[in-house]
């Protein structure tokens, strides 16, 4: 157990630090109190009245760092918490307003947080340089799994499809990930991409951003209403290119935001301009003022002579993205540079690894990215019935096609047979078999005619003709 590094003779409170830090669980500021033996974290309420059990350090500087490298070093997750260092005497003061910045961002609010935050790159070492895409904001444990299991998802699941770290860090999926979806007797399986959210009591909740067939421009988003120039733009680049203020729902806040579009579900992402971090160097290439402006309002910049991490010098369009909140590469073969392009690697990532919640094998997926028709098995429709079948990419729309029946006749011998095409057609289409429609019960896989002695009695059951209604003798 972590033990107070100060003496007990009532130390002067203002040559004493304590440590603040923000629950991720109820997403408020408290005191931290001790580390019990398993590495896990005990905190207080930030009050007077408990003063007396908080964790007390030496104010000196030497000392604090070494104490914290020791102190990180034992806890059990250090990097799902933000710690800040406050004078004992100020901690109620100070605790308030770190918790009302933190509730309320701006840039003002920022820069208060920075004076007390500390920010770790590692266990070894104290940085005051803001927090990087490699911090976590949540922990597994935070996550309802009882809840994630009804959409048939499991943490083993999301880690084999390299999904949970990047929900653990606040963003969302890189690709997407098969949903089921249970409602009664019905049966819904759809690709989506994850999030996680906290919500005003402190709960990790998970948001599913399913695949629309397009953004819709006909309505306001958040009060603004797209310009034929915006629908361009969000369609050809992702990004809408400008600044605009938006309007908050709830508070009715004006925020100048830029908005982009998410690329592989077509859902409109909103961003605030203020929380835009540019970088003062891309890829080699250092930028001025007149170019860190440009990207700061939303805007397009072409940059020539960038060295690639294999040394390579490279040309491309650079524009901050709403969506994965950075500055991102939008490359460009054409000889005036206005119809940015994705490059193979892009869209390999945007390529699903999944086909209706089957995951396919590296070999598949390889052969599925170039564009071959692939085999796959194992599927299983609305009445949970095994089918098999074919699937290859379509490059000119980005959609999976399917068939029961190879299009390239490449693997005769394992093509279907009609049977999955009449079962997938009953239990999943609503349509009827001649053969079997008088059998209540979902067909089976492969199956086409009666299965048994009694299934066949029902199929053969004469139709019991209507009585009409003659004069009675």
């Amino acid at each position: 157990m972590m033990e107070d590094i100060t003496n007990t003779q009532n130390p002067d409170p203002s040559l004493i630090n304590i440590l603040l830090v923000l629950n991720p669980k109820t997403n408020k500021i408290e005191a931290v109190k001790t580390i019990d033996d398993k590495g896990n974290l005990k905190t207080v309420p930030n009050t007077e009245r408990n003063q007396n059990q908080f964790l007390k350090i030496d104010k000196q500087g030497d000392l604090f760092s070494n104490f914290f490298s020791n102190f990180l070093s034992q806890l059990k997750n250090p990097s799902l918490f933000n710690f800040f260092k406050i004078p004992l005497n100020e901690s109620k003061e100070i605790g308030k307003q770190i918790q009302h910045h933190l509730q309320n961002p701006s840039t003002e609010g920022e820069e208060f947080l920075n004076t007390y935050k500390i920010l770790k790159q590692n266990t070894n070492i104290m940085s005051t340089t803001p927090l990087s895409e490699k911090e976590y904001q949540y922990s597994a444990d935070q996550i309802d799994w009882n809840i994630m299991s009804k959409f048939g998802l499991t943490q083993e699941k999301l880690e084999k499809v390299n999904a949970l770290d990047p929900l653990l860090k606040g963003f969302k999926t890189n690709g997407l990930v098969p949903v089921t979806i249970k409602l009664g007797n019905t049966v819904t399986r759809i690709d989506a991409r994850l999030s996680l959210q906290t919500n005003d009591t402190g709960e990790v909740l998970v948001n599913l951003h399913g695949i629309r067939k397009e953004p819709n421009f006909n309505f306001k988003f958040l009060g603004h209403e797209f310009t034929a120039e915006d629908k361009k733009n969000l369609m050809d680049t992702g990004n809408m290119g400008r600044i605009v203020d938006l309007v908050n729902p709830k508070t009715d806040e004006i925020i100048p935001s830029i908005i982009s579009r998410d690329k592989l579900t077509n859902e409109l992402i909103a961003y605030r301009a203020e929380y835009m971090k540019i970088p003062d160097e891309i890829k080699g290439i250092k930028l001025d003022d007149a170019q860190k402006q440009t990207l700061q309002e939303g805007k397009p910049l072409y940059l020539e002579g960038m060295i690639s991490t294999k040394g390579e010098p490279f040309d491309a369009t650079v524009q901050f993205n709403a969506d994965k909140k950075y500055v991102e590469f939008l490359f460009d073969n054409s000889a005036h540079h206005q119809q940015p392009q994705s490059t193979q690697q892009n869209q390999s990532s945007e390529v699903p690894r999944t086909f209706r919640g089957k995951d396919l094998t590296n070999e598949q997926y390889d052969q599925f990215k170039a564009g071959q028709t692939i085999y796959i098995d194992g599927l299983v429709d609305k009445k949970d019935q095994k089918y098999q079948g074919y699937i290859t990419l379509n490059k000119e729309s980005g959609k999976v096609d399917f068939s029961f029946q190879n299009p390239n006749k490449v693997k005769e011998q394992a093509q279907p047979t009609d049977a999955h095409k009449t079962q997938v057609a009953v239990n999943s289409e609503g349509k009827t078999n001649e053969a079997t429609k008088k059998i209540k019960e979902p067909l089976q896989s492969r199956q086409q005619a009666p299965k048994n002695k009694k299934q066949q009695e029902n199929q053969e059951k004469p139709k019991v003709p209507t009585k009409t209604r003659g004069r009675k003798i």
